[in-house]
């Protein structure tokens, strides 16, 4: 009997605590939601929106549909839309206690930027959001030509499909630290084009400017240091590092095959 009243007592305490989640999710929904608009303006000195969240506890997960951010000032313009953000949180509550997110999912996302400036990242206040494995799918960023370089014109960097490794989201590129793997392709004026892809520490390119053979170098991915300035200054540097390289590699593999 009384092992009885035990196992009701348990079953009770567990129905509770699931009407209690329900109820958690549906309260707490918009102050998360807050949190995720808050530090995403916040980081980028913009106002960020989202159209319709989903905060399931009990499953643990965090939908986010039609988010936008837009910054238009005498800097310049940034305009991002993700129609579907997802985020798997621990199950049964437990996001009220861990609040990492275990697996991130960016599907659709456009950005577009019409000046390098916008891309002065603020050290946002509030701790970074951390989330253990990031994938990005089909994603678009497009550059005006004041933005990154005036002479050569518009850029657009078109991401069929990123996996990204335990990041630290101080800005919104510090997934390429943790790049495993990715396919994408970069469009310049003139109908050049270049496809990158990314896998087991290998970075290939090929198109336009380096022919239909693959150009292969080895890529040791940086640890971020410091701040979001920080790291902003490494990616810079990162991206000369790796446009020299693939370059200087075109060049010997060509050297290459006159020589044979």
């Amino acid at each position: 009997m009384r092992t009885r009243r035990v196992l009701l007592g348990g079953a009770a305490l567990v129905a509770i605590w699931l009407v209690a989640m329900l109820i958690v999710g549906f309260a707490y929904e918009s102050h998360v939601t807050s949190r995720v608009t808050e530090r995403l303006g916040e980081s980028l000195k913009a106002d960020a929106t989202v159209e319709r969240a989903d905060l399931a506890m009990l499953r643990g997960r965090l939908a986010l549909d039609d988010l936008a951010v837009r910054r238009d000032d005498l800097v310049g313009k940034l305009a991002l839309d993700v129609p579907e953000v997802r985020c798997e949180l621990p199950p049964l509550g437990g996001a009220l206690f861990d609040r990492e997110c275990r697996e991130l999912a960016v599907r659709g996302a456009r950005l577009e930027v019409s000046a390098a400036a916008v891309f002065q990242i603020k050290n946002p206040k509030r701790p970074p959001i951390r989330v253990r494995h990031l994938t990005i799918d089909d994603a678009v960023f497009a550059f005006a030509p004041s933005a990154i370089l005036p002479s050569i014109g518009r850029i657009e960097i078109h991401i069929d499909h990123v996996e990204a490794g335990a990041t630290v989201f101080k800005t919104p590129l510090s997934w390429i630290f943790a790049l495993e793997v990715l396919r994408a392709r970069i469009e310049l004026p003139a109908q050049v084009t270049v496809e990158l892809a990314y896998a087991e520490g290998v970075l290939s390119a090929r198109g336009t400017l380096f022919g239909s053979t693959p150009v292969a170098i080895p890529l040791a991915l940086p640890i971020p240091q410091g701040d979001a300035h920080d790291e902003v200054r490494q990616l810079i540097a990162l991206g000369s590092d790796l446009a020299t390289r693939l370059v200087a590699q075109r060049a010997q593999d060509w050297l290459r095959t006159k020589l044979h």
